[in-house]
């Protein structure tokens, strides 16, 4: 039994969101990236590349992993790029997307041999928290002056807009499309290629992906342009738990069971939304909050039900422990960071990497 804390990633879970992936890419003729930005363990990429056209990025390092560890298309972006690394980037890139016409203006000309885009802000999104809304008021994401923007079509061939946040709603997904249309459409007439972005959930249960990919390729057609989905979330949502143990159980008005994890290092985008962990089947007569180890006094991964009073040594499995999660993951408090493991399309675990104190050690100075 691998010891706790891991990760681990069922390759047949991951598997039903490829093949979603998939028929997406078949009856729309879009092409879907990985956004690194969200899910970057390498491990699996020998399964996720079958299904995927390549990866997108957010930074120099993103980039060079998709490149070095993905392999097929490449995708550069980045909220601002600088001097020292665009050489760099470009090296590593087939398109490269400039966040404002300024960095464009700036470093056209470094990234002449290959393709162009630019990031357009529809000023509209599906977001529900400020923090993470792309059309939040004074946005730095991407252009919204179709003026300005006109001026330099003669450096771009394609556009990348990214205003969906984990959005479950085909309806609002086509209206916020149709805005989009409304006020980008002559601009878009005139590109090769347009990214979406990611934050469509088109992967989830019930989400209408045959409507949907109509959408996309009425749009694709009406336009002339090849779209582009870059699914971070969409590629790994159930595929990942994070595998924890109890170490100690106390009752201070609540029961309370303290597991060998920590939020803040280990689920960090949990602490970040003010949001719970998940643990299925979450049913039983025995209520818990389960509290992670290190020293934060809100370090809880939320309240759960069980079947059975928890004890010491019990595992406990928390879902969908892959997006925005492992790519956060830290060495707060110098917590133990969690292994990573495979469950192969055979059944059989495998460890891929452990983590020990000489990278909590290397990490710092």
């Amino acid at each position: 039994m691998i010891e706790t804390p891991y990760y681990l990633i069922d390759k047949a879970k991951l598997t039903r969101n490829m093949e979603r992936i998939a028929h997406v890419r078949e009856k729309s003729g879009a092409k879907a990236l990985l956004a690194l930005k969200c899910f970057a363990t390498w491990s699996v990429f020998d399964l996720m590349r079958d299904y995927m056209d390549g990866t997108t990025s957010s930074s120099l390092f993103e980039v060079r992993l998709g490149r070095e560890r993905f392999g097929k298309e490449t995708h550069a972006y980045s909220v601002a790029y600088g001097d020292n690394e665009i050489d760099e980037v470009v090296s590593h890139a087939d398109k490269i997307i400039f966040n404002s016409i300024s960095q464009l203006e700036r470093f056209a000309d470094k990234a002449a041999g290959i393709a162009r885009g630019l990031r357009l802000n529809p000023q509209v999104s599906s977001s529900s928290f400020d923090l993470a809304d792309p059309a939040r008021p004074f946005s730095r994401l991407g252009e919204w002056d179709v003026p300005k923007v006109e001026r330099v079509m003669d450096r771009i061939n394609g556009f990348m807009i990214h205003n969906n946040c984990e959005n479950k709603d085909f309806g609002l997904f086509d209206r916020m499309l149709g805005e989009i249309e409304e006020r980008f459409g002559a601009l878009i007439a005139r590109v090769d290629w347009v990214s979406l972005g990611g934050g469509i959930h088109f992967t989830g249960d019930d989400y209408p992906v045959d409507a949907f990919s109509a959408r996309l390729r009425a749009f694709s057609d009406r336009y002339g342009v090849q779209i582009y989905l870059e699914p971070g979330e969409a590629s790994i949502t159930k595929s990942t738990t994070l595998e924890v143990t109890v170490l100690d159980t106390l009752y201070n008005g609540k029961n309370l069971a303290i597991v060998d994890s920590s939020i803040e290092a280990h689920m960090l985008d949990l602490l970040i939304y003010r949001e719970t962990a998940k643990v299925l089947p979450n049913e039983g007569s025995h209520s818990y909050m389960i509290c992670g180890k290190s020293c934060l006094a809100g370090d809880v991964f939320g309240e759960f039900r069980f079947a059975e009073e928890l004890k010491v040594g019990d595992r406990i499995s928390f879902q969908d422990a892959a997006g925005y999660t492992m790519v956060k993951k830290n060495w707060f408090n110098g917590v133990k960071m969690p292994a990573i493991a495979i469950r192969e399309l055979d059944g059989s675990v495998r460890t891929v990497r452990e983590f020990t104190y000489a990278d909590y050690e290397q990490s710092l100075s």
